[in-house]
C-alpha cells in the first residue's frame, strides 16, 4: 500500500481547562453523518488522561470542525481501577449504542501501575457514562497486571474481543518494561470478557509489548494496523493479516510506513487506525511521546 502522509491534525493546548494540558493520544475514527468525529486521550501536566474528541471534514480530516470543551468521562475515585487515567482504545455503534471500552489507569507502589478495562455508554456518541465502577475485563491468570479491550468485530451475533493482556514487568535500562501480547476472545454479551482467550499474536525478537491492535475485516480477510515496542523504539507502526482472525501473518512491509526524520513522528509511532470515509481510506495515529503534540492521520491511496 502507498500512504501520503499529513502533519499534525490536532492537540490539545490547554484552551478549555487542565484537563486537556497537552496530547491528542490514540486517535478513534468514527463517522457519525457529514462529520468525522476523532476521539482521542487528552492529559494533565501530571499525565492523567481523560477522553475528549474533535470533528474533521471527512473529505479532508486536517480541517478541524468543532473541539469538546469538557471530558466525556472522569477519572474514578481514588483507589478505582482508572483513578490515574480513562484512555479510550475504540468506540463504536451497535443498534443505536455507542460503547466506548477504555482503558482504566492504577499507580502501584511494587509495580508502576497496573491497567484493565471499563465501558464507557452513550446513545448520542458525546453523553457518556460508565457502565460500571469496575472493570469490565478484569484480571485473570493470563492477565494479572493488564488486561485491556482494543477492538472488537462482529461476526453475526457473536463478537471477537482483541485485548492485550500480561502479568509481568522486565527491568529496562532506565526503567521497568511491561510486557504484554495480543489475545482474541468470543462472547455474545460485551459486558462479560472475564475469561482468557488464546493468545494470536506474540511478541518476537526485542519486542516486550504489542500495542493498541486495529482489526478491520475486508472482503474476507482481517487485517491488522497495529504497533510493537522495543527499548529502542518506544512503537513503531506494523501490519498483518489473517484469514480466520486467529492465526495472523505479519507483513510489516506491505504497510510501507516509515518515520519522518526530524518530524513529528520521527522518534515514535503509534495507535493506528483506519476508517474508510466516501471513497477515501485514511489511517490516523500518533507520533512522537504518545501523541503529546497531537494526532495526524495518512491517505492510504494504494494497496
Amino acid at each position: 500500500m502507498r500512504l501520503k502522509k499529513s502533519g499534525i491534525v490536532y492537540g490539545a493546548k490547554g484552551e478549555y481547562g487542565e484537563w486537556m494540558d497537552n496530547s491528542a493520544m490514540k486517535p478513534i475514527p468514527v463517522l457519525m453523518g457529514d462529520v468525522l468525529r476523532i476521539y482521542f486521550t487528552c492529559r494533565t501536566k501530571d499525565g492523567a488522561g481523560r477522553p475528549g474528541y474533535v470533528d474533521v471534514n471527512p473529505e479532508n480530516p486536517s480541517e478541524v470542525l468543532a473541539v469538546c470543551q469538557k471530558p466525556l468521562l472522569e477519572l474514578g475515585d481514588a483507589g478505582y481501577f482508572d483513578d490515574n487515567g480513562v484512555v479510550p482504545c475504540t468506540v463504536f455503534e451497535d443498534n443505536g449504542i455507542y460503547y466506548m471500552y477504555y482503558t482504566g489507569f492504577n499507580l502501584g507502589v511494587k509495580v508502576r501501575m497496573t491497567y484493565f478495562s471499563g465501558l464507557g455508554i452513550s446513545e448520542d456518541g458525546i453523553h457518556f457514562r460508565k457502565y460500571s465502577t469496575i472493570p469490565v475485563m478484569e484480571r485473570t491468570e493470563k492477565g494479572v497486571l493488564f488486561r485491556s479491550v482494543q477492538c472488537v468485530v462482529k461476526e453475526k451475533d457473536t463478537w471477537k474481543v482483541y485485548y492485550v493482556a500480561g502479568d509481568r514487568f522486565l527491568q529496562g535500562r532506565t526503567k521497568t518494561l511491561a510486557v504484554y501480547e495480543l489475545y482474541c476472545l468470543e462472547t455474545k454479551d460485551l459486558t462479560k470478557l472475564n475469561f482468557d482467550g488464546e493468545l494470536v499474536l506474540p511478541v518476537e525478537g526485542d519486542e516486550y509489548r504489542i500495542g493498541a491492535p486495529q482489526v478491520v475485516k475486508e472482503e474476507g480477510i482481517y487485517k491488522m494496523y497495529y504497533c510493537t515496542g522495543t527499548e529502542d523504539v518506544v512503537y513503531d507502526l506494523k501490519y498483518a493479516e489473517s484469514k480466520d482472525g486467529y492465526h495472523w501473518e505479519r507483513m510489516d512491509e506491505k504497510l510501507n510506513f516509515s518515520r519522518t526524520p526530524g518530524g513529528w513522528d520521527s522518534d515514535m509511532a503509534a495507535y493506528p487506525s483506519v476508517i474508510t470515509c466516501n471513497g477515501k481510506k485514511y489511517m490516523f495515529y500518533n507520533g512522537n511521546r504518545f501523541g503529546h503534540e497531537g494526532f495526524g492521520y495518512a491517505e492510504i491511496v494504494g494497496e
